[in-house]
């Protein structure tokens, strides 16, 4: 699994053979295959409202299904408006979701996917990938001058951005850092990268900061 489609979300088909759909998201652009069980035509009224809750039970085809954060849902399932927080509330709902790579939701979620959601909840698009994201956004020449929402990227020996966290600047003047990393969790960020207090070692060397 390279990435998870979620309910609501519009794709359009690129190619076809016998069991699967190679299909681009609309919202970023992702490509990838989907089995043609897993998906159904658009309506004519696409789902336009972000679900802010972790889960939540809608009715579809007459039947109740569970949908996560993120998804795209019409709004006349709601009789009332969602309420909406900060980015660094939707970031810590998060907290200790484990690792899935290519997942986008609470039951299992990787780094940049992560990101992705976090920043949609708040009103904000960003593309799939940490090596994508990394592109957008102004430059922030020092982790001093930081603030909650900025976008942390590390890479790797070869230099390729491998990973991505959200900063958190904390009331006492400490920086850190929330991410997916085993678990989505909060760590300690410096100019060196991202200190794991658990482990008592630096898990990810810091490439650059950009503010969105």
């Amino acid at each position: 699994m390279v990435n998870q489609v979620l309910y609501g979300e519009t794709m359009r088909v690129l190619e076809s053979n016998d069991k699967w759909h190679l299909v681009q998201l609309e919202h970023d652009g992702y490509e990838g295959w989907v089995d043609k069980k897993q998906i159904i035509p658009a309506p004519d009224s696409k789902p336009t409202q972000v679900l802010r809750d972790i889960i939540k039970p809608v009715s579809l085809n007459g039947r109740e299904v569970f949908v996560p954060a993120g998804a795209f849902v019409p709004d006349e399932i709601f009789s009332s408006s969602q309420e909406t927080h900060s980015l660094q509330h939707y970031a810590k709902m998060f907290l200790d979701t484990p690792y899935l790579w290519g997942g986008r939701t609470f039951m299992g979620i990787d780094c940049s996917g992560f990101t992705q959601i976090v920043f949609r909840l708040a009103g904000k698009k960003l593309p799939r990938d940490a090596y994508q994201q990394a592109e957008l956004g102004e430059h922030i020449s020092f982790v001093e001058e930081c603030e909650t929402g900025d976008l942390a990227f590390f890479d790797n020996a070869e230099g390729k951005i491998i990973h991505v966290g959200i900063v958190l600047k904390e009331a006492d003047g400490k920086t850190n850092i929330i991410h997916a990393s085993g678990k989505v969790r909060i760590d300690t960020l410096d100019h060196s990268g991202i200190y794991n207090g658990e482990m008592k070692t630096y898990s990810h060397r810091l490439r650059l900061i950009k503010r969105i």
